[in-house]
Parts: structure tokens; C-alpha cells; sequence
């Protein structure tokens, strides 16, 4: 006798095997979506209707098994594939494929979900977003372009419109220095004619004499007196310009004859030690003991006859040029004039070498330094001694002079120390103040040595900092790092991207778009660096690709074709014994 219940037995069969059917058009469907995640169907029995449950074995008996007829069959459920499809390079920067368990996290609309799906773009904001416009995550860094691990931040790559410039602190030195040359003996020597306070010039001036109160007179060079500076006129200005040091100018300053300020003077002063002060601090002069053998010997003082007396430092790049047209003194009201009438009666002597380089500040200001170098001794025991001067026009400070310091090298010719390896320039731009730089002698390679040589060689080889930069290209290394290059040649982190990793990946949920969310049975995300807890590496300029296999889904399709057929088959012998049942009625 036929039963109704194989009809509903065959369309059990109908219906999970045309569920399975639409899971495989969906996995074929996507066969091209990046980082698709194949899935498949999986089917169980449903109950089964019980005529006898069967018997134990008796001393009669050896049992009889249960007496059950299924009732068909049902979804148990769908399994996700999440086993790595293959990369394939793409070259967009802004692409990533993830190669291990991790998801990228992202925001929609202030909910976190989960992807694997790592071709991103750039949205106006220059936010890191994906196809569907939900914001990557990861951790972004501070003012220095440290990564702050912890809280998860929206990545931003403002190629562009990002700026950065970089303070200097460290400069590397390769060269040699002429052990054979001579020990420097004294600097260039200059002298004026002598200053009186009187015109008969019997009484000559010295470093307490104010010339705000005080008339000087100096020989007209005939045999007569001339008043140089009238004490009833003030301020007096005193102009430097035109002044060189081995050949470099020296710049432009002002000195005021004044017991107050005068707009537009680098100092102030009313005695003659008040000006010897100020040219000593202009024209970089040094006479203090430098370490064990070390002293420049330059100064400005106003000898017993009256003189200015301008010694320059010892060493020949450090030879002073003076001029009387360097020297202007004006008056408000009286014109301008030149009562310093110099003439030079040595000139600077001793091995040295001068080498400049440039510095930036904090706001990327390029700042000019001048370093030199002037053999002080040689050693009877072997090695020589050389003292060092560091010195700049863009000190922000009336001192030209910003680094002094000692360098010694043994018998072979090799360094072996130094003192003060550091220079400062005062900045009043807005700058971080003072700007502190570190000199490296001694860097590996690239080293300063002492060695004969038919002249002394120096060059800067290597320093940090830079002017201003913009952000014009980026790039995401394994780590999730992404760096950023700046067209002032420097490159920074400035972000990086965070993955996640489930427990239990297949419990996530999918919201569509090749997202996830977290569901019942996925676990909590752990949220880590790549790399770090099998979350796996990235790779930057690639794809991951759908991991569907084509070939089983071809075999699957025609399975569930197969049992979709036989359970018609069922349904249609079904009726035709109803049929044959009802014949029989009739």
C-alpha cells in the first residue's frame, strides 16, 4: 500500500539538496571575489519512525536489532572554508593580503566587523577604507612616529598634505688630518692706531675708558691729532661687514655706544672692553685652555700704547681678513666715519682644516656650520693633539663661536679621543632652543685619523635631520607598518595596521559585503600586531584569492543534481501507488 510519508520523505530530499544547490552557485558565484571564503552544505537525518526497538539476547534468543524507517533528511548546518586562498600580486599600495589566520578589522557605522578582503582605497579624508566604504583600523602613532599600541584608531595615508621636518642630532666626520704639519703658533694680528683722551696724545685709553663720556683722539698720521670719537654725540654705531675668516664672510653686525638698548644692535656697550667683549663673540676668537694641550690664543684687547689689538685663532683656515672700510662708525646727525685704521702684522700659521655642512632646527630651517680643525701638539711619545672649532652665522646668539673641543690620536694615527663632541646654536625663530648637535669622530668606517699626508682633508659624511618634507608615497611591509616616504628623503611610520584572530573562525557570522561579525560560538577577537599570536603577515601590493576549488564544486553540483533527481523519483512512484490504490476503488 503506498504511504504519504515517502512523499514527504522525497521532498526532504528536495528541499536540502536544492539548499545545497544554492550554496554551490553562491561559492561559484564568487569564485572571483577577493579572499572569498568557500562554504559548504552539510545534511543529517532527521527522527525516524520506531516499530520495535529490539531485544537482548536470552537463553532462547540471540536478539533482534531495532525496526526504524527514516523520515529523510535535513540541514545540519553549512561549514566555512577558511583556509588561505592564493596571493597574487597586484602593485596597488593600498592593496594587502593577509597570509595566515587573521582578519582586518574595520568600522561600520561605529560597529566593528571582520574581513579578509584587503583591497582598500583611499577615501577624500584620506582614510584607509574598503569597497564599501567601512574604515580600517589599527594603531596610530605619536608626534615622533611611534606606534601607540592599545587603542584602535582609523588609518589615515594624507599623501600629499602630510608635512614633516626633522631637528638635527648627530653628524658623522670621515677624513685625515696631516700629522706632518706644523703646530700653529699664532693667529693673524691686527692693530689700530693708538687711542688717546686727550689731543695732545699723551694718555693713552684702555678697556675702562667710556666712549659715551669721554672724547678719543687718535694720530691724523701727520704728526697731528684727530678727534676719532666726540663724546657729545651718542649712540655711536659701529658697523661690522666685509670682515672673512680663511675666506668665509663673517656676516653683518652692529655695536652701540650706549648705556641703553638701540634698536637694531646685535650688543650694547660704553667701554672700550665692552667692544673688545663683542668682537671676540663676532669673530668666533678663543684663547681658553682646551683639554691638556689646547689654546687658540685669539683675543681682542687694548694694549699699554692705547692699541685695538685683533689676534685671530691659530690655524690657517682661521686667518682673519680686516679691512678699516670693515669697520663704519656712525652718529645720528654727524654722518659716519672710519677711525679704526688697522694694519696686520702677522698672519695665522699652523696645519688646520675647514669643512662646512648644514644643520636643520625643529621647524626645518637649514643652519650653516663651519668646523676646523688646528694641530696643537706633537706628542713625543707618538700622536698628535688638534683642537676643534665649531662656529656659524645663523647662531641666533651675538656668539659666532658655538663648539669648542679637544681631539687626540695615538701613533698610529688613530683617534683615540675627544672632548665636548657637541655644538649649540641658540634659535629665536620658534624653534626648539637651543638646538643641540652631536659630532661622531669615531663611527666605524667612517672615522677621522691622523696621518702623513700632503695636506688635511675633512668632510662631513652623514647627518640626520632634514628640511620640510611632504608625504608622497607609502608603503605596507609584513609587520602591517606603513611607511611613508617624505620628498625630503626621510621615511616614517605612520600607522599600522591591527588583525584580529577568532578561536573558532567558522562561528563568525557574515554581513555581507565579505564582512563578519562576531557571533555565539566565534569567540571574542583577539586583537594583536601581524605576526604576533599566528595572527600571520601581510603582504603589501597583493590580493588574497577566492580559495573555491571549481573542479569540486563541478562534482558537488552534480551530487546534489544527482539526489535532487532520485528524490523526485521517490515523489513520483509515490503517487503512482496512490494512483494504483485508488484504481482499485473504483
Amino acid at each position: 500500500m503506498a504511504s504519504t510519508t515517502a512523499l514527504f520523505t522525497g521532498l526532504s530530499g528536495l528541499i536540502s539538496n536544492s539548499r545545497r544547490l544554492d550554496v554551490i552557485g553562491n561559492n561559484i558565484s564568487n569564485v572571483n571575489t577577493t579572499a572569498f571564503k568557500s562554504n559548504r552544505m552539510q545534511f543529517t537525518p532527521t527522527f525516524s519512525r520506531n516499530f520495535t526497538l529490539g531485544t537482548a539476547p536470552g537463553a532462547n534468543s540471540g536478539g533482534t536489532n531495532p525496526g526504524q524507517i527514516g523520515l529523510g533528511v535535513t540541514v545540519a548546518g553549512t561549514q566555512r572554508n577558511f583556509n588561505n586562498g592564493a596571493i597574487g600580486a597586484t602593485g596597488v599600495a593600498t592593496d594587502v593580503a593577509i597570509e595566515g589566520d587573521g582578519f582586518f578589522i574595520v568600522d561600520v557605522a561605529g560597529t566593528r566587523h571582520f574581513t579578509r578582503a584587503g583591497n582598500f582605497v583611499r577615501n577624500p579624508q584620506n582614510e584607509l577604507v574598503t569597497q564599501s566604504g567601512a574604515r580600517v583600523l589599527g594603531f596610530g602613532v605619536d608626534d615622533q612616529f611611534n606606534v601607540i599600541e592599545g587603542d584602535l584608531v582609523s588609518l589615515t595615508v594624507p599623501v600629499g598634505t602630510l608635512t614633516l621636518a626633522e631637528a638635527s642630532r648627530n653628524v658623522i666626520f670621515n677624513g685625515n688630518l696631516n700629522a706632518s704639519g706644523n703646530i700653529g703658533t699664532t693667529g693673524s694680528v691686527h692693530a689700530g692706531r693708538a687711542w688717546y683722551t686727550d689731543a695732545g696724545m699723551t694718555t693713552p685709553i684702555d678697556a675702562t675708558t667710556d666712549i659715551t663720556t669721554t672724547d678719543i683722539y687718535m694720530s691724523d698720521g701727520a704728526g697731528g691729532a684727530v678727534l676719532a670719537f666726540d663724546s657729545s654725540v651718542n649712540p655711536k654705531i659701529l658697523t661690522l661687514s666685509g670682515i672673512e675668516k680663511g675666506g668665509k664672510d663673517l656676516g653683518t653686525k652692529v655695536f652701540a655706544f650706549s648705556a641703553t638698548a638701540v634698536a637694531g644692535a646685535d650688543a650694547n656697550g660704553v667701554t672700550m672692553g665692552d667692544l673688545t667683549d663683542f668682537l671676540e663673540e663676532v669673530l668666533g676668537l678663543d684663547n681658553s685652555a682646551v683639554g691638556a694641550a689646547s689654546n687658540l690664543g685669539g683675543n681682542a684687547t687694548i694694549n699699554a700704547l692705547g692699541q685695538l689689538v685683533i689676534t685671530g685663532n691659530e690655524g690657517t683656515v682661521q686667518d682673519l681678513a680686516l679691512e678699516t672700510a670693515d669697520f663704519v662708525v656712525s652718529t645720528p646727525g654727524s654722518g659716519s666715519g672710519q677711525p679704526l685704521v688697522l694694519q696686520k702684522s702677522n698672519a695665522a700659521n699652523g696645519e688646520s682644516v675647514r669643512t662646512s655642512f648644514v644643520v636643520y632646527d625643529s621647524l626645518g630651517t637649514p643652519l650653516t656650520i663651519d668646523l676646523s680643525f688646528s694641530l696643537q701638539q706633537t706628542s713625543a711619545s707618538g700622536g698628535t693633539t688638534w683642537q676643534f672649532v665649531a662656529e656659524s652665522n645663523d647662531n641666533d646668539a651675538l656668539q659666532r663661536l658655538i663648539g669648542l673641543g679637544e681631539v687626540t690620536f695615538d701613533a698610529t694615527g688613530r683617534f683615540t679621543n675627544a672632548t665636548n663632541q657637541a655644538f649649540s646654536l641658540t634659535r629665536a625663530n620658534g624653534a626648539v632652543s637651543p638646538l643641540t648637535v652631536n659630532m661622531d669622530f669615531n663611527s666605524g668606517t667612517d672615522s677621522v685619523s691622523s696621518l702623513t699626508d700632503s695636506a688635511s682633508n675633512l668632510a662631513a659624511v652623514f647627518q640626520d635631520g632634514s628640511s620640510i618634507g611632504t608625504l608622497s608615497n607609502f608603503s605596507i611591509g609584513e609587520d602591517g607598518r606603513i611607511s611613508g616616504s617624505f620628498t625630503n628623503g626621510l621615511t616614517r611610520t605612520i600607522g599600522q595596521i591591527s588583525l584580529a584572530k577568532f578561536s573558532n573562525p567558522e562561528g563568525l557570522v557574515d554581513a555581507g559585503d565579505n564582512l563578519f561579525r562576531t557571533g555565539p560560538n566565534s569567540g571574542t577577537p583577539l586583537i594583536a600586531k601581524p605576526r604576533d599570536f599566528g595572527t600571520g603577515r601581510l603582504v603589501g601590493g597583493a590580493l588574497e584569492l577566492s580559495n573555491v576549488d571549481l573542479s569540486q564544486e563541478f562534482i558537488n553540483m552534480i551530487l546534489a543534481s544527482t539526489g535532487y533527481s532520485a528524490a523526485s523519483r521517490v515523489i513520483t512512484t509515490t503517487d503512482e501507488l496512490i494512483n494504483q490504490l485508488l484504481v482499485l476503488g473504483r
